[in-house]
């Protein structure tokens, strides 16, 4: 049985054109410069987003130029600047003398000062900082400064006093051992554990790691600074290395230094403490790794390991170093080094 079906279609009535404006789309500061300019804000087309008529658009339609466009157009170029000749920069460098002053030429030893600074400036240098309580070393001191003779001491000078065995140079001090010899001393000893902090670098393509420890201690005189040279530091025993700093001083004092006296160091030694400065940077001698500056020791707080407060002696050492051949780790290592011989600065007499 067949059924007839009987399709019946319905009449969708479509929605009439609504004959309303359509909604216009602009910024506020557009409004207003349509209104300004007598401009149909309906007759513009926008340019911003989804339709949006923005100020630049009503300008155009009034046939105005953008100001942002203008000011765009009318952007030259900056002249570029020249670069400037070393001549130019020599005489920019050179200014006239203030009215009254007194200009006085280098000496030989201000000279040879200057150039060895700016030569220093084409090292790569790095710094490293390190605190060192000193009560140990300080006690020390009170020792052999006030009561350098010890048994070994009297019987040196025994023997010299009874025979020709020894150099007439070498005797017995009144006043001591110096601060300078026990830091030269420790700074010897770490040396010779930490080689390559003694090593060199010359012409920038190798370095050498030199046989001898000889300290340079830097000493102020007048008109400049020298550092005479603590020769094999590490081999000389305490008192030994006293004695000959205080010869090298009254040589530097009179101008009596040999060149290989002064210009044979491997590692130098600046101390500014005596003058109760606390910490410092030194320049790099050149041909040299490393420089150590070391500052004035105080009575610092610290806080033991029991979690309780007790008053120390910490002096602060920075050390300037070659960075071709010198790394942070090695200064690092070199610093704990010389920071244990300090705080148990017995093996210094040894």
């Amino acid at each position: 049985m067949v059924e007839n079906f009987k399709y019946q279609f319905k009449k969708i009535d479509t929605a009439p054109v609504s004959n309303e404006p359509k909604k216009i789309v602009a910024t506020p500061f557009a409004k207003k410069l349509a209104k300004q300019h007598k401009v149909d804000i309906k007759t513009v087309n926008g340019t911003g987003p989804f339709g949006r008529i923005t100020p630049e658009d009503v300008e155009a339609a009034a046939g105005i130029t953008s100001k942002k466009t203008s000011s765009v157009s009318n952007v030259v170029s900056p002249t570029p600047t020249p670069t400037p000749t070393p001549a130019a920069l020599k005489a920019a460098a050179t200014l006239p003398p203030i009215p009254g002053a007194t200009i006085v030429p280098f000496t030989t030893m201000q000279s040879a000062v200057s150039k060895n600074m700016i030569e220093s400036l084409s090292v790569p240098a790095f710094r490293v900082g390190y605190p060192v309580m000193t009560d140990a070393l300080d006690a020390l001191y009170e020792k052999v400064h006030f009561c350098c003779k010890s048994f070994i001491c009297l019987l040196l000078e025994f023997w010299s006093f009874n025979s020709n065995v020894f150099n007439n140079d070498i005797r017995l001090s009144p006043k001591g051992v110096t601060m300078t010899a026990l830091l030269a001393k420790a700074a010897a000893m770490a040396l010779a554990q930490h080689p390559v902090v003694n090593a060199s670098c010359k012409d920038g393509k190798s370095f050498t790691y030199n046989a001898s420890i000889n300290i340079a201690v830097a000493v102020a005189i007048n008109g400049g600074l020298i550092t005479p040279v603590l020769q094999n530091a590490d081999k000389l025993d305490l008192y030994l290395l006293s004695q000959k700093w205080k010869e090298l001083v009254e040589k530097a004092r009179s101008k009596q230094l040999q060149p290989h006296e002064y210009n044979s160091g491997t590692f130098t030694l600046s101390n500014l403490g005596m003058f109760g400065v606390d910490r410092f940077d030194a320049i790099l001698p050149p041909g040299q790794g490393a420089i150590m500056a070391v500052g004035a020791s105080k009575p610092t707080v610290v806080t033991g390991a029991d979690g309780f407060f007790s008053v120390k002696s910490k002096m602060l050492v920075n050390v300037t170093a070659d960075h071709r051949i010198v790394y942070g780790a090695d200064l690092a290592s070199f610093l704990q080094t010389f920071a244990k011989i300090i705080q148990n600065p017995e093996s210094l007499t040894l």
